[in-house]
């Protein structure tokens, strides 16, 4: 009786078809995440419009269902491609992910440098990279942040590769989609310093050239003078209260115009 009525609905569907010059394509009959097995049980054929079936669609259930999985989300209702399953070897590995000339690239993360656990698989990230500043006047506390990459696909978090996993979890790697090069770059930036992550939205694909962040460019004015620095005041000058405003110094030449017993300094600049 199945075989019968599933029979009748093919050739309904192949009447359909040939009527409204459709085509008859291999659809999902439910949501199959990473991994899921294809099967007769989990796909139909229906009727799609001859002039806009998709690359890679099936015609065939029988071909499709030949031991392959699902290697992305396939969600129910949609077009069964080539490209979103497996070959028959059946085997659902993040690398059949990867388009051609790329690599996958893990960095270890933490809640704090995986935005709270909120980068989840088929996100856009960007890579920051803190380290030492170089040079032997710089102390403990004098530390540099660099943009190392920009808009970076996610593969995945932990073991975790299915899009679908939207739900926050903190996670100790996350793997990213990457160049060659960008892949040179990760590694010698996770020898040097530490890395986090910045969430992009998904749309966003701009990539500017960002400029690298010392301390003195996290307050509000590059004149203003730290706590621990307000005493550091010229030879002879009474010390400056804590968290001051100071006048920028002078680094150029300048003279100095004596009047009755009043010195005054004065810049003295190009074209003078």
């Amino acid at each position: 009786m199945g075989n019968a009525y599933f029979s009748g609905v093919e050739k309904r569907t192949e009447q359909a078809a040939e009527k409204a010059k459709m085509a008859r394509v291999v659809v999902a009959m439910q949501d199959m995440a990473f991994g899921s097995a294809i099967t007769q049980q989990n796909v139909r054929l229906a009727a799609w419009p001859a002039d806009s079936v998709p690359q890679g669609a099936f015609t065939s259930i029988d071909e499709v269902t030949k031991n392959r999985v699902a290697l992305r989300p396939i969600v129910i209702g949609e077009p069964v491609l080539a490209s979103k399953v497996s070959g028959a070897n059946g085997r659902a590995t993040l690398s059949a992910n990867l388009p051609e000339g790329m690599l996958a690239f893990t960095v270890k993360i933490s809640a704090d440098s995986g935005v709270g656990g909120y980068v989840r698989p088929g996100d856009i990230v960007d890579v920051l990279l803190t380290r030492q500043i170089p040079g032997d006047g710089a102390d403990g506390d004098d530390k540099m942040t660099d943009v190392v990459l920009q808009a970076v696909p996610v593969l995945g978090i932990d073991l975790i590769s299915d899009e679908q996993q939207t739900k926050a979890q903190v996670g100790k790697t996350a793997t990213l989609q990457v160049t060659t090069q960008q892949a040179q770059k990760l590694a010698l930036a996770t020898k040097v310093g530490a890395l986090d992550l910045a969430l992009r939205n998904v749309a966003d694909q701009t990539q500017g050239l960002p400029k690298t962040v010392v301390p003195r460019d996290l307050t509000v004015s590059k004149y203003y003078i730290p706590a621990k620095n307000a005493n550091a005041a010229p030879r002879g000058a009474p010390a400056r209260p804590a968290g001051v405003f100071a006048p920028p110094r002078r680094t150029g030449p300048s003279m100095t115009v004596v009047r009755g017993v009043s010195p005054t300094e004065y810049e003295v600049r190009h074209g003078s």
